[in-house]
C-alpha cells in the first residue's frame, strides 16, 4: 500500500523536482524497505474513514543539519481528495505529540501549497506564528521549520 501511494506521491512531485520514472514506469523510493529495518524510521498509513488518504514517513535524525536527535519528517503526502478538509494538520499535530522533542520540517522552496501547509500546521501546534529559514542542500533551497514539540498540548 505504501509503495503504492509513495507513486502517487512522487507523481505530483515530479512538477517541482527532477524526478524520471524508471523502465518499469514507476518512480519507487529506494528508502521504504529501511523503514522495515531500521529503528529510527516510523512509517504510517493515514485513513479517513476507513479509506486510504496518505501517508506520513517519520525519521531520526536531521537531513539538514545531521544532528542525529532531531525528528525528521522525511516524507508526508494527503491524497487529494482528503486535502484542505484538514486530515493532514490533524495526522501531523499526532505526530509531533507522540514523537516529543525537536523537529525540522524542511519544504522545497518552489513548494508553495507546502509553504503555506506546514506554516499553518506548526503554527497551530506551536501557538506561535511559524517562520521557516532557508537553507541550501545540495541543490536544492529548503525552507525548514524548526520547533520544539516538547510539552506541547495541541
Amino acid at each position: 500500500m505504501l509503495a503504492n501511494l509513495l507513486e502517487l506521491y512522487a507523481h505530483d512531485f515530479s512538477v517541482l523536482a527532477d524526478l524520471q520514472l524508471r523502465p518499469d514506469g514507476r518512480y519507487g523510493y529506494p528508502e521504504l524497505p529501511l523503514y522495515w529495518r531500521e529503528a529510527t524510521r516510523f512509517p504510517f498509513l493515514m485513513r479517513v474513514d476507513g479509506h486510504l488518504a496518505g501517508f506520513a514517513l517519520v525519521a531520526r535524525g536531521s537531513r539538514v543539519s545531521g544532528d542525529p536527535d532531531v525528528w525528521d519528517m522525511a516524507e508526508f503526502f494527503v491524497v487529494r481528495r482528503h486535502r484542505r478538509r484538514g486530515v493532514g494538520a490533524m495526522v501531523a499535530h499526532e505526530i509531533f505529540r507522540r514523537f516529543a522533542g525537536r523537529w525540522e520540517l524542511r519544504v522545497m522552496e518552489n513548494n508553495l501549497p507546502a509553504l503555506a501547509f506546514w506554516s499553518a500546521a506548526v503554527g497551530a501546534f506551536t501557538g506561535a506564528p511559524a517562520e521557516g529559514v532557508f537553507t541550501q542542500v545540495g541543490e536544492r533551497r529548503w525552507q525548514v521549520f524548526a520547533f520544539d514539540s516538547a510539552g506541547t498540548a495541541a
